[in-house]
């Protein structure tokens, strides 16, 4: 039975990308990410912060995209348990983390680099690496951590 289970979650996390075709989109940049992301999950429209994932293979194609949270206005919790639990059933060999400031400013708070912190370590510790920590703002605006040296 727990097999099953599994593999009913596994399913849902991939389907995203099923759905959306990114099998074929490659990762390059920051650029990139941020153009996914406001495709896929239209986050120039959310009205609350939300935390999601980019499950990358080998060669940086996106394999799984996972919403982790949805926050308040100016919040989310994000857990590196959370986190890596959809990295590692989608089987990805590193991730990218991203997530929309409602406010439109893309610059990162106190909280976004400490969770950025914590991902890091935990992904060093599982073999999944963090490549990047995009922040999205207004349409145009974005904050790549690992751009800025913060990561």
């Amino acid at each position: 039975m727990a097999i099953n289970v599994s593999f009913v979650k596994l399913e849902m996390v991939r389907e995203p990308a099923h759905r959306y075709n990114l099998k074929t989109r490659t990762i390059h940049g920051p650029e990139d990410a941020d153009q996914a992301a406001r495709e896929i999950l239209k986050l120039d429209r959310q009205a609350q912060e939300v935390f999601a994932i980019f499950m990358l293979d080998t060669k940086n194609h996106i394999t799984a995209v996972q919403e982790i949270t949805r926050g308040s206005v100016n919040a989310s919790i994000v857990h590196p348990r959370e986190v890596f639990k959809a990295a590692v059933m989608a089987n990805a060999t590193s991730i990218i983390c991203f997530h929309n400031h409602p406010s439109g400013n893309p610059n990162p708070s106190r909280e976004d680099l400490s969770v950025t912190d914590r991902l890091v370590k935990a992904g060093h510790i599982l073999d999944i690496p963090v490549l990047d920590h995009v922040i999205i703002g207004e349409p145009g605006s974005f904050v790549s951590l690992k751009e800025r040296g913060m990561m």
